[in-house]
């Protein structure tokens, strides 16, 4: 079977969907049977797939800006990817909810969330102009819907109208690391990593962090890690000014082999985001050892579980609560540690990538029924 992925999301900065496909692909060519190979797509005019991003996966590397392509795919449905040299593709699988076109291959699309349905306003360019209008349309058409939890699985089934038996779950999974053996000594800090979004609920876990900060002048320091988007201009302005000057540090993106460090150096990871189609960082902290608190909403209650301590994400005073709580009783920490650490070992990469190739099974028995 030759399977052909998009890999563009990964191409930069690989947050969210992008770690998805690069680490889902890397898992891919690791345990491939024999006779399947592995064609990783691009298309950009600036950006390059370097020749060793990934051995043993084919490359297929386009000089087509994403925004022309993305708009002759979504609204004219062309050029199949055939036509751009992915020949004799048995399975196209498209890394987000609209279609990847194509002549003869099954065709997955990967649902990672709704928000876009629900928030237009806190999306951009095609996201905001084609995914409300068509995910619809090209999930049905779909010959698999692969989704990130059953969570986003039971939305689809219930927003986009699609049969619970068209959908595959394929979880992420977390890195092989080794568990760090103590705490920071000293120096440690409250960690949060995420693109700085609206959705993310940066604002709420600003407004806890400066309460416990007026009820803990000590506290240790907050740092967001992630990209800021241009929309996240206030709560940046906020971050370094006011009562939360030097408490609040930025490092901006970070970028994959510097991540564990990030984590080795938290006492307690926050994730308060009003959705998240899985909430992978959290399930990365906890992998790490770190004590988590993250909202309880969709996927995060998937994700978390009871292995950690999940607060009404429109509560900024629960929030506090739960950062002095965990911060100041070191036992509560290590339960969490370890009860985190055992959860987070569920999820492995290669299941993901088990998981993905039942789904492409499923997706070309069905391309063959319809002919």
């Amino acid at each position: 079977m030759r399977i052909l992925v998009d890999y563009r999301p990964a191409l930069r900065e690989r947050t969210g969907v992008g770690e998805y496909i690069h680490q889902v692909a890397t898992a891919l060519v690791a345990t491939a049977p024999a006779g399947e190979e592995l064609v990783l797509f691009s298309s950009s005019w600036k950006d390059r797939v370097p020749p060793d991003a990934l051995p043993g996966a084919r490359i297929i590397d386009r000089r087509v800006p994403v925004r022309v392509l993305n708009t002759l795919w979504h609204r004219a449905e062309w050029p199949p990817v055939e036509w751009l040299g992915a020949s004799a593709i048995d399975v196209c699988q498209s890394a987000h909810p609209l279609l990847m076109p194509a002549k003869r291959a099954a065709q997955a699309v990967m649902v990672h969330d709704l928000d876009f349905l629900d928030h237009p306003e806190r999306t951009r360019a095609e996201i905001r102009r084609d995914y409300p209008a068509l995910a619809r349309r090209h999930a049905h058409r779909a010959d698999r819907v692969v989704v990130v939890s059953e969570h986003t699985a039971g939305e689809v089934e219930r927003r986009l109208g699609v049969p619970r038996s068209h959908i595959t779950v394929c979880q992420p999974g977390t890195p092989g690391w080794r568990r760090r053996d103590r705490e920071p000594a000293e120096g440690g800090y409250i960690l949060f990593l995420g693109t700085l979004e609206p959705r993310k609920n940066v604002r709420v876990l600003l407004d806890a962090y400066e309460r416990l900060l007026a009820r803990w002048p000590a506290a240790p320091p907050l740092v967001l890690a992630g990209r800021a988007r241009p929309d996240a201009a206030p709560l940046v302005a906020r971050a370094t000014a006011g009562p939360l000057a030097g408490h609040v540090e930025l490092p901006g993106y970070v970028q994959p082999d510097r991540r564990l460090a990030l984590y080795a150096g938290a006492l307690v990871f926050v994730l308060p985001s009003h959705t998240e189609g899985f909430g992978l960082p959290a399930a990365e902290a906890m992998m790490a050892g770190v004590p988590v608190i993250a909202a309880d909403r969709g996927a995060l209650r998937e994700s978390v579980g009871s292995a950690g301590w999940l607060v009404d994400p429109d509560d900024p005073d629960a929030l506090a609560h739960a950062l002095h709580t965990v911060l100041t009783d070191a036992s509560r920490r290590r339960v969490m540690s370890d009860d985190g650490r055992r959860h987070a070992e569920q999820f492995t990469w290669e299941r993901t990538a088990r998981h993905l190739r039942e789904a492409w099974q499923l997706a070309l028995e069905h391309r063959r029924r319809r002919g």
